[in-house]
């Protein structure tokens, strides 16, 4: 493998990222880590001796990087395997990505998830498609079933359920609206999935509907390219908040409070 530059070299960019500023010192300590991570994912395990070797930098430099990438849980180490006589001391240690390090160099997790999903929709069709779609849906929210259902407002179902969606990392919050609630989903893992089969989305609405006890209506999504997955929750059947037919708001969107109600985010809006 080319070396990357001179020991000397790399040291004194990273000295000189110390000494100019915080922005700087992230982009060269995150190169130089992206530069080990990528030797140990191509080449490892390797000691860290090798790696100074393989980069041209300093076995210190190489060692803070190798402690980082531990300390976040996306490396590990073995023992080296001993050649010849039993010597003294602890045995070399060897340095390897684990799937969280192997993970910052990208997955094809969405692209064969679509794949497959068109598969099943060309091969077996597209019920095939919505029901996968609801057997998803019902796994992930079935374990926080009794959670929701054991509130007995409406909103509480809804702030219930945002916990539920946070811990399922979704980072899902909600906020009043006039008499009814928004529930707001700020992340969706199968996005890229959904915007190509949106059996997912609706699936989820229903489920979602379901387990509130109440009609809702899905008024953005991730997947269509909004900000969030936005659902309304009516305060009761028939209330002033109920989605007008064929109107993708309801009908008190306008906040008559000048949108002063902050969203409630459970536990900070991080998985539990």
């Amino acid at each position: 493998m080319k070396k990357t530059g001179t020991g000397e070299h790399r040291d004194g960019e990273d000295r000189r990222a110390e000494v100019s500023g915080v922005p700087v010192q992230v982009t060269a300590e995150g190169r130089t880590r992206h530069e080990v991570a990528r030797l140990l994912l191509e080449e490892g395990p390797l000691t860290a001796v090798v790696v100074a070797e393989r980069l041209g930098i300093s076995p210190t430099a190489v060692r803070r990087h190798l402690d980082a990438l531990l300390a976040d849980g996306e490396a590990t180490t073995r023992d080296a395997p001993r050649r010849g006589p039993r010597g003294r001391g602890r045995p070399a240690k060897l340095f390897l990505l684990t799937e969280a390090g192997r993970a910052r160099f990208g997955h094809a997790y969405d692209d064969l998830a679509v794949a497959a999903i068109r598969f099943l929709a060309e091969h077996v069709g597209e019920e095939a498609v919505r029901a996968f779609a609801e057997r998803r849906v019902a796994a992930l929210v079935e374990p926080h079933k009794e959670a929701v259902t054991g509130e007995a407002e409406p909103a509480a179902r809804a702030e219930a359920l945002a916990t539920a969606l946070t811990r399922e990392g979704y980072a899902a919050s909600t906020r009043q609206v006039g008499a009814g609630e928004q529930l707001c989903q700020h992340h969706c893992p199968v996005a890229h999935v959904a915007a190509e089969f949106p059996q997912l989305c609706e699936a989820e609405t229903a489920a979602f509907a379901k387990l509130l006890g109440t009609h809702v209506q899905r008024l953005a999504t991730i997947a269509r390219g909004d900000a969030a997955c936005t659902t309304h929750v009516p305060a009761a059947a028939g209330s002033p908040d109920t989605p007008r037919p064929g109107s993708t708001e309801p009908a008190g969107t306008a906040e008559p409070d000048g949108g002063r109600n902050a969203p409630r985010i459970p536990n900070g809006g991080k998985p539990a």
